[in-house]
């Protein structure tokens, strides 16, 4: 049995993008899986780049609030990371090359950083907040289409306020 990478494209609530990477046998299947989710939930799937210029191919880690700001920052720009990022509530993201994001974790941590979440993803350039009853909506489309068989992944622009 053959297997095939895919990845649909989409708009969810309030025009949010929306990216949807598969493992296939049945591409004709995995397609209309996703697309029910999108119209069944109140999104649409688009065209194929339709949305994945909106994303960006990068590792990412998340560092806990607390975290000495200077010497990560030192540290992970010593390693090789693209960018450091400090948010509102403290805590602090490291942006690294999707190929070299395994060689800066490990620096870090042997310097003793150790983030709380590390991956390599596709990050949103921009971000939609959605609130209310859009914020609901498009929960319910994302898991929608994470509980589809073939999806393996799931990328938005999407940011839902837990109100």
């Amino acid at each position: 049995m053959d297997y095939f990478e895919c990845r649909y494209e989409g708009y969810g609530i309030g025009g949010a993008a929306v990216m949807v990477d598969c493992l296939t046998d049945n591409k004709t299947r995995t397609v209309a899986d996703v697309r029910h989710a999108f119209s069944k939930y109140g999104g649409n799937m688009g065209t194929d780049g339709c949305v994945a210029f909106q994303f960006k191919h990068c590792g990412y880690m998340v560092f806990a609030p607390g975290t000495d700001e200077d010497a990560l920052m030192e540290a992970a720009l010593e390693a090789g990371a693209d960018d450091v990022v400090t948010d509102e509530d403290g805590s602090i993201e490291v942006i690294t090359g999707p190929y070299e994001f395994t060689a800066i974790k490990e620096a870090l941590e042997a310097k003793g950083f150790k983030p709380e979440m590390g991956e390599v993803t596709m990050k949103p350039e921009n971000e939609t907040e959605l609130t209310g009853d859009d914020a609901v909506r498009m929960q319910k489309l994302l898991d929608a289409l994470e509980d589809l068989d073939d999806v393996q992944e799931v990328y938005t622009s999407a940011v839902l306020d837990e109100e």
